[in-house]
């Protein structure tokens, strides 16, 4: 029997191991990477890395991840996250120059400082505290303040303008939050090879740092499974966004520079990640028309030509409408055969990025200590007329803006003051705003929120629009160290829920993530400016000054009396006329030889007829008077100083 036992045992090994294997076919997690290199109009080139982790749905609470990391699982089933995005950006994108209605200029440029949303599967009473918790959380994972936006006057909770339309949806922004590697650190521990291997090698610290912008961002998502019994799955995409100056100087002005991996980050690609199912870089090149493009034969002359050269020839290129796409595998490449791709212009070439409908930008009016006003202002751009999305309402074409503002509760904003020109002429609320929410600020306790929408005749060339406020008073508590620079208003968000930016490529591109993810259609939109409101500020120096002042007085008051006190005045003077007895001999030989020489007659020594009663009157008045003067001047200073 016991033979018979032992003999099954290999049997019943092998047997779990293929439901292992089985198991696992189903429920497999994938990591993939990739990198974009894109040249940009004003001599710049832009580095988008873009990684993506997916964890398939499961019915166990624990499970055990392979590639997946386990803090954000852990994040995600703790605090019941639907969907997150947590940004890091030092910066400000420039959509002048590099684009502004691109899949690229339109999702991943973000607000200077740290963005944090989230929305949250759980009770409506409950988003609150899930929210604080949160933020507690990522503060700890990331090295940074993001705990400062559990208090309910840093986030806001927006309906429908800022993007996903949920109730549950929680809204943070921390304007002043410094970036640095420590930030940068714990957001590459979290893919599976860090930066030690793969595309991620080349985040070199200093040629990261050292762009003219750039921003790293998480965004996490639940996949629902769709059957009965089986949880969500969680995607994960993390992303950084580099705008880097090429060290190689050009010939011309307008000639665009020569570029290689190496010299933009320092390192070379030694080979992919051992863990990435796919790991795949891309150089886009816009500014070719459609009839240059059809000139060019795609195996040969599009990647090798009178006007650039790339240094490897890629595996497939994916012509696009306005733009080619180079796609190389990094997986044949190794320490002895490094993968260093370069670009080298031969021929100067200018073009220009497509713009959104209309730019935007914000400041601030007036002067004081007391009163202002903030602007937005939205000016078109050459692009208008082509781009698609318009809506023909009541026969006559329109743009549809959203326009989404916080602002803290120390800038009390009267939104009954809203003003609105187009094309320099004032129009009331009716005219233009085609729907509006306001949440007005609480003292201390909550934050100011303004969702508008507006809709504008397809042909205007400018809007303008302003909003008053006073400047509150904060306690001195309340000011940070760095007072006297000014306050932070967060930057507002302009969307354009009618417009929407893609990449049309003709093959099919589902086995990529980064291509599927420029393929779709995301809202077009961009973030104006941190304004910085100066607010009146105390003398933090008169502190410093009324303790030294106390201080003193305080001394003198104490030295004083506790000298009146404790001075012996008895002993002193008989101290006194001890010593002058021990020096009165030598004083009259002196004195006497001094007289027979000058033939003077000898003066005998002054005796006093004061009393010892007269010496003692006179010493106690004395006393009376000191000890009344400074009683007195201890009156005085506890009366002045005691608040009324």
């Amino acid at each position: 029997m016991v033979r018979l036992v032992i003999s099954w045992i290999p049997f019943l090994i092998l047997q779990s191991f293929l439901v292992a294997i089985a198991s696992e076919s189903i429920e497999v997690e994938e990591f993939s990477e990739a990198l974009l290199l894109k040249p940009l109009p004003d001599r710049k080139v832009l580095a988008h890395f873009h990684f993506e982790n997916r964890a398939p749905p499961s019915n166990s609470h624990g499970r055990h991840h392979h590639l997946f990391p386990k803090a954000i699982s852990q994040l995600v089933e703790k605090f019941r996250v639907k969907e997150m995005e947590l940004s890091f950006t030092q910066g400000r994108w420039n959509h002048e120059h590099w684009g502004g209605f691109d899949p690229l200029s339109s999702m991943n440029p973000k607000p200077v400082g740290v963005e944090l949303w989230a929305v949250f599967d759980v009770p409506h009473s409950q988003v609150d505290t899930s929210w604080k918790n949160l933020t507690h959380a990522l503060s700890g994972l990331f090295c940074a303040s993001i705990n400062f936006l559990e208090s309910s006057t840093s986030y806001a909770a927006p309906t429908w303008g800022f993007g996903p339309n949920s109730e549950k949806l929680r809204y943070g922004s921390l304007p002043r939050e410094a970036v640095c590697t420590e930030n940068l650190t714990p957001w590459l521990k979290l893919l599976p090879c860090r930066d030690k291997d793969g595309i991620s090698a080349l985040m070199n610290r200093p040629s990261v740092y050292r762009g003219f912008y750039h921003s790293q961002r998480l965004r996490l998502s639940r996949v629902e499974s769709g059957q009965e019994g089986l949880g969500s799955g969680t995607v994960l995409e993390q992303t950084l966004t580099v705008v880097l100056q090429p060290e190689t100087i050009s010939a011309g002005t307008d000639m665009q520079p020569s570029w290689f991996l190496s010299s933009l980050f320092g390192r070379k690609v030694v080979g992919r990640c051992v863990l990435a199912k796919s790991s795949n870089v891309y150089v886009q090149l816009e500014g070719l028309s459609g009839h240059e493009l059809k000139k060019l034969d795609p195996e040969r002359e599009a990647w090798k030509n009178a006007e650039f050269e790339l240094s490897i020839k890629p595996e497939r290129i994916l012509p696009e409408t306005s733009s080619f796409l180079f796609v190389y595998d990094i997986e044949k490449y190794s320490d002895s055969e490094p993968f260093d791709l370069g670009l080298t212009w031969k021929l100067p070439s200018k073009w220009a990025s497509q713009q959104a409908p209309l730019h935007a930008s914000r400041f601030l009016m007036g002067s004081g200590n007391e009163r202002g006003a903030i602007a937005i202002l939205l000016k078109a751009t050459e692009s208008q007329e082509k781009l698609s999305g318009r809506d023909f309402t009541d026969g006559r074409c329109t743009v549809k803006v959203n326009i989404f503002q916080i602002f803290p509760w120390y800038v009390k904003v009267y939104y009954h003051t809203l003003q609105i020109f187009v094309d320099k002429q004032q129009k009331t609320g009716n005219e233009v705003v085609k729907k509006i929410d306001v949440s007005p600020s609480t003292d201390k306790m909550s934050s100011g929120m303004m969702e508008m929408m507006l809709e504008l005749p397809c042909e205007v060339k400018s809007v303008a629009m302003s909003i008053e406020y006073d400047k509150g008073f904060l306690h001195i508590d309340e000011y940070p160290p760095d007072a006297n620079q000014g306050f932070d208003i967060p930057s507002a968000l302009i969307s354009f829920p009618d417009h929407h930016a893609s990449l049309d490529f003709k093959e099919e591109v589902s086995k990529s993530p980064i291509l599927s993810k420029l393929k779709e259609k995301s809202l077009v939109r961009s973030y104006t400016e941190v304004l910085l409101v100066p607010l009146t500020t105390p003398d933090f120096s008169m502190p410093y000054n009324v303790i030294t002042i106390t201080c003193t007085v305080f001394a003198l008051y104490f030295g004083s009396l506790l000298n009146v006190l404790r001075r012996r005045v008895g002993e002193e003077e008989r101290f006194l006329k001890s010593q002058g007895k021990k020096k009165g001999g030598l004083k009259q030989l002196l004195s006497r030889l001094i007289a027979k020489i000058r033939g003077r007659p000898i003066e005998a020594p002054a005796t006093t007829n004061e009393s010892p009663e007269a010496r003692s009157s006179v010493f106690s008045s004395k006393l009376v008077f000191k000890i009344i003067l400074v009683a007195g001047a201890a009156a005085a200073w506890q009366y002045f100083s005691t608040d009324k």
